[in-house]
């Protein structure tokens, strides 16, 4: 005999999917859907299914948007001779919030983990060789993680970029290390930037 009924059971199934929330959490956030109202919980399940339709990669940078190309992207007055590499979409607004940096992106989608099968294909480097032919780009801001996967992927992308004839800089290391860029806070994320080096 079920201790919970199975629409409960499925709920907490798929909110475990989610990154960081096990079987307590996960249950705890199915009770708390459960006694909301209604109205609240039909507005949930519509603004994630309106995330899923409208929500899609920027066909430059790789980045979420509404649009294509996204705001950045289609932005004139950014900075078009620099690009700033992040692992994450994440990372985007995370630098963007620190106001240091006025080019574009790119997002690799992860980074260089061969432990977990996460190797160069499953990463968006292609695009952003093919980003950076022609004369345009005269520099690549690599603001990986600072962690060994992230400074793994940096040293990757200099040795890849700088035969190209492109500068190749890395944010100074004013974030901790084993530190997310998505969670650092806006000064540091400025001072990293500012001090950024070649690699």
């Amino acid at each position: 005999m079920a201790l919970l009924p199975p629409a409960f059971e499925r709920l907490v199934r798929s909110l475990m999917k989610l990154p960081g929330v096990g079987e307590k959490t996960a249950a705890r956030l199915a009770y708390h859907l459960l006694q909301t109202e209604r109205r609240d919980v039909d507005e949930l399940a519509a603004a994630l299914t309106r995330m899923r339709a409208e929500t899609r990669l920027c066909s430059i940078c790789l980045g979420l948007a509404g649009d294509d190309p996204c705001d950045l992207c289609s932005n004139p007055q950014r900075n078009r001779s620099a690009i700033c590499v992040v692992e994450r979409p994440s990372d985007v607004i995370a630098l963007e919030r620190s106001g240091g940096f006025r080019g574009r992106y790119h997002v690799l989608h992860g980074c260089l983990a061969p432990l977990d099968g996460v190797g160069p294909e499953q990463l968006r480097i292609k695009e952003l060789l093919a980003r950076l032919e022609g004369d345009e780009v005269a520099e690549v801001v690599v603001a990986t993680n600072s962690t060994v996967e992230g400074e793994a992927t940096a040293l990757y992308l200099a040795r890849l970029i700088k035969p190209l004839g492109v500068r190749v800089t890395r944010i100074a290391h004013g974030l901790a290390v084993g530190s997310d860029v998505e969670y650092a806070d806006s000064v540091t994320l400025g001072r990293a930037l500012e001090g950024r080096r070649d690699l």
